[in-house]
């Protein structure tokens, strides 16, 4: 019997990774972007990016729609209906790193396709970041936003520089 993994890196990558991977190729493939296939689904970009990167449960009704756009059987698709493995610390800390593990890689993916050949990175330098509440009748919301400029990487010298 195997240890249940210890982070999402082990439970995804060696049991989903091959299946992720058809997924992104077909989307690369019909030369769709994470929003045209949001838009066709009616969710969140963002959101539909993780679920690609293996940090979202999703839904059989989108994830037949989804097989259906990307023309993939449901045997493939059928792994985003599977909950990723996730871990825990400091109930805050916790909740932002969780914000990061499931949507960094999305937020990374939205990066790449908004900015042109998306061959660079986000400042943490000309950066600001701010934490507002937005108060709500179904409860208060905590808006956290990030304000960083686009850096192209530099290709001084010669490759690998």
């Amino acid at each position: 019997m195997s240890a249940t993994p210890v982070n999402n890196h082990d439970y995804l990558w060696n049991y989903r990774e091959k299946a992720l991977e058809v997924l992104e190729k077909a989307r690369l493939e019909k030369a769709l972007s994470y929003e045209e296939i949001a838009e066709k689904l009616e969710v969140s970009k963002v959101w539909l990016a993780s679920a690609f990167k293996g940090q979202q449960y999703v839904p059989a009704q989108y994830t037949e729609k989804l097989a259906e756009i990307l023309g993939l059987s449901m045997n493939v698709v059928n792994v985003l209906e599977e909950h990723p493995y996730k871990g825990n610390v400091d109930p805050i800390l916790y909740r932002l790193h969780e914000v990061f593990d499931t949507y960094g890689p999305a937020i990374k993916a939205i990066i790449h396709e908004k900015f042109s050949d998306g061959n660079g990175i986000m400042s943490a330098i000309d950066f600001s970041v701010d934490v507002d509440r937005v108060e709500d009748p179904k409860g208060d919301r905590v808006v956290i936003t990030f304000n960083g400029k686009f850096l192209p990487y530099s290709c001084k010298g010669k490759y690998p520089w």
